[in-house]
């Protein structure tokens, strides 16, 4: 086999079709000449390793990937590895949520350790985070808790946070008590402003109102946390929330507690392997981090889960 088809059908394979491959290639080559190299590939194989259109790698093309995927997704990294750039990068995944509210502070205290310290963030869904990971793209990600991982993954337990209710301020509602009194057969009859129900937070919300007894659909589904509470805060109806501690709720709803029937959400912080010096201060930072903070949920602090906004 041709080492440089085999590099080309790499970039293919990672990046799902020649358009976008040829696009983020590391060098320029034509279109035309990816497809006559890799037409190439399939007849020195004598198999077919994907469908066009709309991509997808046959059989054999992922069993193709999964060997080659390893060495030409380190390539950039050793390089720079060699030039001394890589032990002081940082990839790191996580929610736009974690990205905002609490990394920055433990990022900080990084780069005081770290002087030249270069950081890329970015934010993936929960379900994306494992082929990251896989891919060397990340060095650590930070999720929920919520879906098996294949072998290979390492986990660390953060901590839990709990759920809550982002109430509109113009609401009489002051308890889960008040507001659970409101159902009709079961039913809550106020709208509800919650993430898809395949996100986490919606599922485990949902598994506490049916070990209440209650039913409570959605009357609007948004993307991210910060939209719920938007517009929960607008009067679109009740947010279903998370509690984290030192993180800003708008005004014009007020945090109200759910009880124990109520699952926590669960994050974990993910890596590969053996984290290289970087990765793994960041893992001890974020863990000291996460103890403080289930202090701060423990005495009920400046993010008590009942306190007005």
């Amino acid at each position: 086999m041709n080492v440089h088809h085999l590099e080309l059908f790499y970039y293919v394979a990672k990046h799902e079709g020649i358009t976008e491959a040829v696009r983020k290639m590391p060098y320029g080559i034509q279109q035309p000449a990816v497809s006559g190299q890799i037409l190439q590939l399939e007849r020195s194989l004598g198999v077919k390793l994907f469908q066009r259109r709309p991509f997808a790698l046959t059989p054999a093309g992922a069993e193709l990937y999964e060997f080659v995927q390893p060495f030409f997704s380190q390539l950039e990294g050793v390089a720079a590895q060699l030039r001394g750039e890589e032990s002081h990068h940082l990839r790191l995944t996580a929610s736009a949520s974690a990205l905002g509210n609490h990394l920055p502070e433990v990022l900080q205290m990084l780069r005081l350790e770290v002087p030249d310290l270069r950081l890329t963030l970015r934010d993936l869904q929960s379900s994306d985070f494992e082929t990251s990971l896989r891919r060397h793209e990340s060095d650590i990600a930070i999720t929920v808790a919520q879906r098996k991982t294949g072998p290979g993954l390492q986990a660390t337990k953060l901590l839990d946070l709990p759920l809550a209710l982002a109430v509109p301020s113009w609401s009489t509602i002051d308890s889960f008590e008040s507001l659970a009194a409101t159902a009709v057969g079961g039913q809550v009859p106020h709208p509800l402003v919650s993430l898809p129900k395949s996100e986490p937070v919606a599922q485990l919300f949902q598994r506490g109102l049916l070990a209440t007894g209650r039913k409570w659909e959605p009357s609007m589904e948004v993307s991210e946390l910060g939209l719920v509470l938007a517009y929960a805060a607008k009067g679109f109806g009740f947010g279903v929330a998370v509690d984290v501690p030192g993180a800003a709720w708008p005004s014009g709803v007020r945090r109200l507690r759910l009880p124990a029937e109520f699952p926590p959400l669960g994050l974990v912080a993910f890596h590969c392997g053996e984290p290289k010096p970087v990765a793994a201060r960041f893992l001890q930072l974020v863990r000291e981090r996460a103890v403080l903070l289930k202090k701060a949920l423990r005495k009920g602090g400046p993010s008590s889960p009942d306190q007005t906004r």
